[in-house]
């Protein structure tokens, strides 16, 4: 009797997985980058009117920091769907859950019209979207990279993590479009237009999604039979010491994107301090993150071609590196006041910081863990050191206020997580499925 284990199972093609998991990522960031932004411009007085303008962005930055706290959570659910349903189950679920939270925000009442109110709806839409998102980052790389074939998995694996750039370039340019609007109209209803376009994006996504295959790694997973053991508990037992190594290796990419250039909140930190500290049109800070941003969309899988010739920890180590290194000079170049030399800085920092960080960030965590636990793995990873990274814009306030308004402090903090980063990407090791799994071995192609 021939073997029932299929070795070759059928796969999508791989222009249509990367074309459908960008699509699907990109909408997902989207929603996600649509809040960040609004918390710089609009949720302060609509939500938070009593409030002095600075403690009023404060309060919107502590809602959208408390989306990340459901991270870890969506992170432990849809890694359990992922690794025993199935990725495409985790990512169609995830897709409703942040689109619909994202359509309803653009609903809320403001504090005018509800009171205390507002602000606990929006706190719970938060949530909701945190929640969706802690199972999406995870769906939409695996489900690129285990489609792909070995040797290509860097490039292919960019694909999905250049929706981030698209993401932020989405949701600032539409922001952008509504910033001719009167203050008053744009407080009035101009906030609500990006979050109500969001049910289209969800609907296109959800489409794409619903035609793929799921991934040939999972399929061999299932035909060989599952582990009794949940994902979580394996993934703790068999590989404690890559989690929290991939742990602390993605804070100096978290951190930087979302203290101040951007990879969730740039629209929250970077241009509020550009507004507040340095007394400039707020275009200034948005048409710069929408430059960097578009050169990091084919950055991504420029820097996972990168990785698989060079390997994936050479690349990332290029990142935090650069990240350590930029973090004061950062800062200065925007206390330059020059446009031209604002540009450049999120420009030089977004792109050679925490984009070449997150562009191989999903290809190198998920050779951290074997099959049967990769998507909580690296959910887990990723959603965990998200927390510190959502209250960045929300600490990096409170750091300019202890500062006297000099950003001094934050960049010797970003320095900090910076080099510890470093450290732990060289220490991490890949292990394999033909490997006994509860040991580490040398990563030749990390």
């Amino acid at each position: 009797m021939t073997d029932n284990i299929d070795a070759s199972p059928p796969r999508t093609p791989m222009g249509r997985v990367a074309f459908a998991s960008f699509i699907g990522a990109l909408l997902e960031w989207y929603d996600f980058f649509v809040f960040g932004t609004a918390s710089a411009v609009a949720f302060g007085p609509l939500f938070f009117p009593n409030q002095n303008p600075l403690n009023g962005i404060m309060g919107a930055f502590a809602i959208f920091g408390v989306g990340f706290l459901a991270r870890p959570l969506g992170g432990v659910v849809f890694g359990h769907i992922g690794d025993r349903i199935g990725r495409k189950a985790g990512l169609i679920m995830t897709l409703l859950i942040i689109g619909l939270g994202t359509f309803l925000i653009g609903l809320l009442p403001t504090w005018h019209q509800a009171g205390i109110a507002a602000p606990i709806l929006l706190l719970v839409l938060r949530l909701v979207q945190g929640f969706g998102l802690g199972g999406e980052y995870a769906g939409a790389a695996l489900i690129t990279i285990e489609h792909a074939p070995e040797g290509r998995r860097g490039f292919w694996g960019g694909m999905p993590q250049a929706a981030a750039s698209a993401g932020i370039l989405l949701a600032t340019l539409v922001f952008a479009l509504l910033d001719g609007l009167p203050k008053s109209e744009f407080l009035a209803w101009g906030w609500r237009v990006p979050f109500l376009i969001s049910i289209a994006f969800t609907l296109i996504g959800l489409f794409i999604r619903l035609n793929l295959l799921e991934t040939p790694d999972f399929k061999k997973l299932q035909q060989q039979g599952m582990s009794d053991v949940p994902p979580l508990a394996q993934l703790l037992r068999d590989h404690p010491g890559n989690i929290m190594l991939a742990f602390g290796a993605r804070l100096a990419e978290t951190i930087s994107s979302n203290s101040i250039i951007s990879s969730n909140s740039i629209n929250a930190f970077g241009i509020a301090y550009i507004v507040s500290q340095l007394a400039m049109n707020r275009s200034v800070g948005l048409n710069a993150m929408m430059v960097a941003s578009l050169i990091g969309i084919p950055m991504c899988p420029v820097f996972g071609a990168l990785s698989d010739r060079f390997g994936r920890r050479a690349v990332y180590l290029g990142g935090a590196g650069f990240m350590a290194a930029f973090s004061y000079p950062f800062f200065l170049l925007l206390g330059t006041k020059s446009v031209a030399i604002i540009w450049l800085a999120f420009i030089l920092a977004y792109n050679l910081g925490p984009t070449m960080m997150f562009a191989v960030e999903a290809t190198f965590f998920s050779e951290l863990f074997g099959a049967g636990t990769r998507y909580t793995g690296l959910s887990i990873a990723y959603q965990v050191s998200a927390i510190i990274g959502g209250f960045m814009p929300l600490i990096g306030t409170w750091f300019i206020k202890l500062d006297g308004g000099q950003p001094w402090l934050i960049a010797a903090f970003l320095l900090g997580i910076s080099v510890l980063s470093f450290v732990c990407a060289m220490a991490a090791r890949r292990v394999t499925d033909k490997s006994p799994s509860r040991h580490w071995y040398p990563a030749r192609v990390l």
